[in-house]
């Protein structure tokens, strides 16, 4: 099993079907707990997501592999490498750790910017001094990869799959990366949860994609699959995917999940992967 925790419900409110708030210490804690006897060892937070590092520390998780991302680095800093040593403390503070599974760049488009090559040489100096095992980025899609390709090398890249979004497998990168020996992460399994939500409960404004809700709706019902186990199986069944980052409100959807990851995938629904960024990628959905 793939499955890698997110911890983004740790420190904020998150998520368009979540309906019941940040999760509190209690839960996390649950959850930690289930997700170890589950035999998972893979964390992923941000310094980003709230208090997320915080309660993780607080938790305790020494045990884990623990992955963090770094902000953009403000405007005006004159010293990258400082800052991004002072980050990386900061997380291993906050965390109660010695050293990170991985460190990627929230903002990869910064490397391509005046001081990229300092930015990169920092993460590479961490990785150097045993601070971190392994370095890498953060993307919304492959074409910041394309934009990288060449000047930079990576350990670790976390990038969105799902069976609605496939554009990492489309375009040929996750299968490179793998073959380089990267390490790769997938997250927005479910695109925040949309593609778990029923038809009543859907937000009238995807209602522009009617035809997608359609044929998945007919593909659900013809495979006998919950949305669940399709988006999970869909993913945890490729060979080139080393972690699948997903985040839960509670254990009880833990449980649902570790119920539901198993098995097969009988096929693919009839649409096309869809490029429409309106519609994958969470960020512009306050524009609809």
């Amino acid at each position: 099993m793939k499955i890698a925790l997110g911890t983004v419900q740790f420190g904020i409110n998150y998520g368009v079907a979540n309906t019941s708030g940040q999760v509190s210490h209690e839960s996390a804690k649950a959850i930690l707990q289930r997700a170890q006897q589950a035999g998972i060892d893979t964390l992923d937070t941000a310094i980003a997501y709230g208090d997320s590092e915080s309660v993780l520390g607080q938790l305790g998780v020494k045990a884990w592999k623990t992955v963090t991302k770094l902000p953009a680095v403000p405007d005006g800093c004159s010293d990258v490498t400082q800052w991004v040593k002072a980050q990386a403390q900061g997380s291993l503070t906050r965390m109660g750790l010695n050293s990170l599974h991985g460190l990627l760049l929230h903002r990869p488009d910064q490397l391509l910017a005046g001081k990229g090559a300092d930015l990169y040489a920092a993460l590479q100096s961490l990785k150097d001094e045993g601070i971190v095992s392994r370095i890498g980025v953060s993307v919304y899609g492959p074409q910041e990869l394309d934009a990288l390709h060449g000047q930079y090398t990576f350990d670790l890249v976390q990038a969105p799959l799902s069976i609605l979004d496939r554009s990492l497998l489309d375009s040929g990168w996750a299968q490179r990366l793998k073959d380089d020996g990267v390490e790769v992460h997938t997250r927005s399994a479910f695109l925040q949860g949309l593609l778990l939500m029923s038809k009543e409960n859907r937000p009238a404004k995807f209602g522009n994609w009617s035809y997608i809700w359609t044929e998945w709706d007919r593909w659900l019902t013809e495979t006998g699959l919950t949305p669940l186990q399709a988006c999970l199986r869909f993913t945890n069944t490729l060979d080139c995917i080393d972690k699948v980052v997903v985040g839960v409100d509670n254990v009880a959807q833990f449980d649902q999940i570790i119920e539901a990851v198993e098995g097969a995938l009988p096929s693919l629904p009839s649409f096309k992967s869809l490029q429409d960024d309106r519609l994958i990628n969470p960020a512009a959905w306050n524009q609809l």
